[in-house]
């Protein structure tokens, strides 16, 4: 057994919730053997043609990812691993938004448009891949920034360092443009009556996010925050004498609980493949981080 396979007690928890076949299209090959082989190359970034035999062909298990990645299971699978632990009282509701830079290798660059040299798309990848975006590589979540190729990971994180909810978008893209999408991503079900619950306890974020949009976006909503405001913005106000109104509350104490997500970002970067970029597609960089993500919850 490899150090990133599923144990049986962490296979057992997501069979039932793993998609099975309609009896026309074939049989799947054994979930369980293919989950392995996409946890192994998530976990260790090699080329999907150089895993070991014992996963299967290697096409087979790409094909998988790929195909989970665009439909959704992988982020499914995530939520219910969150709906059991928010169910067992396990999840800190104190969340925490923040990005990271990821890298892309070379072999992130260039993926064809949609239909391939020909023009032409099988009936199966035609029904597999979303639409793609546009805007050409940005469009893919690739960009340049300062540290040259890159992809940018935008999560909010629970108060145990586990991520909630997780973005792509190009390197050089602002934090703060993706706060609201972050949160409204927050989707853990209810095991039982109820809808999902998508509203945190309180939000803690850096001075990156310190603007009138996202502080108003958390008022309308009702959810309590600390977000440093900005040095220019103090004096801005102060400038504005009466004028300028009362400075934002800020908790300090609530604050020193924001490494909380950067603890996450450093889970998630354990794993190679997250930590450089070797997809393509945006769409399936994004499975790859939430496969990782639905380890964590899985073992923490």
């Amino acid at each position: 057994m490899g150090r990133s396979d599923l144990t049986d007690a962490e296979w057992e928890r997501l069979r039932p919730f793993l998609p099975v076949s309609n009896r026309r299209c074939g049989r799947w090959r054994d979930h369980r053997q293919v989950i392995d082989g996409i946890l192994h190359r998530v976990r260790t970034g090699v080329q999907w043609r150089d895993l070991p035999e014992r996963f299967g062909p290697w096409k087979t298990v790409y094909e998988r990812h790929r195909l989970w990645s665009a439909d959704g299971p992988w982020e499914r699978l995530l939520q219910q691993a969150q709906a059991e632990a928010d169910a067992a009282g396990e999840i800190d509701w104190d969340v925490s938004v923040d990005s990271t830079i990821v890298r892309a290798h070379q072999h992130a660059a260039g993926a064809r448009p949609k239909g391939g040299r020909g023009g032409r798309t099988s009936g199966r990848s035609t029904m597999a891949e979303p639409p793609r975006p546009p805007g050409g590589a940005g469009g893919e979540g690739l960009g340049r920034s300062r540290g040259e190729f890159t992809t940018k990971l935008h999560l909010s994180a629970d108060g145990r360092c586990r991520p909630l909810s997780l973005i792509v978008t190009p390197g050089q893209r602002g934090r703060s443009t993706q706060f609201k999408p972050v949160l409204e991503k927050i989707r853990v079900p209810r095991i039982g009556p109820g809808g999902p619950r998508r509203k945190p306890d309180s939000i803690a974020a850096d001075k990156a996010y310190s603007n009138g949009p996202c502080r108003e976006y958390l008022r309308r909503r009702a959810i309590r925050h600390t977000i440093p405001e900005k040095t220019d913005s103090q004096a801005a106000r102060r400038r504005k004498g009466s004028r300028g109104g009362r400075p934002p509350g800020f908790d300090e104490e609530r604050y020193k609980k924001r490494n909380t997500v950067e603890r996450a970002i450093n889970r998630l970067k354990h794993a190679r493949a997250v930590a450089t970029r070797y997809d393509k597609r945006g769409y399936v960089f994004l499975g790859t981080a939430t496969a990782a993500a639905l380890v964590i919850w899985l073992r923490t």
